[in-house]
């Protein structure tokens, strides 16, 4: 069964929460209930910024063999103040693996809090767009949207959702997400 590899940071391998109510978890079951021939592979790790998301992905590209990769990484790489420019490299490169291997990238874009200064978040907003039309990959604007700003949806430290955000985390990704499988689906035939 060919898998789907998400490849993120503590957003998706569901910090502070039981991981088996995490978004990722819970597309594996909409998969499945959806009709999609798929397992779901998580590669996230906690803390993750590009660069180490950069180093690790060739091997879990060649252990995992993915049939296609959710890529959700930079929040921490902005949360860390790290440069814009370092950034947008490190989830460049790791596109340009994925395409060389042949799989379709989903990636997930994300959105710095207004304390980072205007000049700061818009940059740093702009790069996901920007990446996605430049390499022709598909785009979740914000992975956070309608999250984000609502307290009750987030954990006490206002960075990573609650277990009531993880089915709204789903339903941003699954439109993009429904949308490249169709794709994909066509293209096999």
């Amino acid at each position: 069964m060919p898998a789907i590899l998400v490849y993120g940071d503590s957003l998706s391998a569901g910090y502070g929460i039981d991981p088996t109510r995490g978004w990722v978890s819970l597309l594996d079951t909409k998969l499945r209930e959806a009709g999609y021939a798929y397992r779901v592979l998580n590669a996230s790790v906690s803390g993750e910024t590009t660069a180490g998301g950069l180093a690790r992905l060739p091997r879990a590209l060649q252990t995992q063999r993915p049939a296609l990769v959710i890529l959700e990484l930079g929040g921490n790489d902005g949360l860390r103040a790290l440069p814009i420019a370092t950034m947008r490299e490190n989830l460049a490169r790791m596109v340009r693996l994925c395409k060389d291997a042949g799989l379709p990238v989903l990636l997930l874009g994300m959105r710095m809090p207004a304390n980072y200064g205007p000049r700061f978040t818009s940059e740093f907003a702009a790069v996901y767009p920007e990446l996605a039309r430049q390499s022709g990959v598909a785009l979740v604007p914000f992975f956070l949207e309608g999250i984000a700003t609502r307290p009750e949806l987030m954990q006490a430290d206002g960075i990573h959702p609650n277990e009531q955000g993880q089915p709204l985390l789903l339903a941003n990704v699954w439109p993009a997400l429904q949308k490249l499988l169709s794709a994909t689906r066509h293209s096999s035939r």
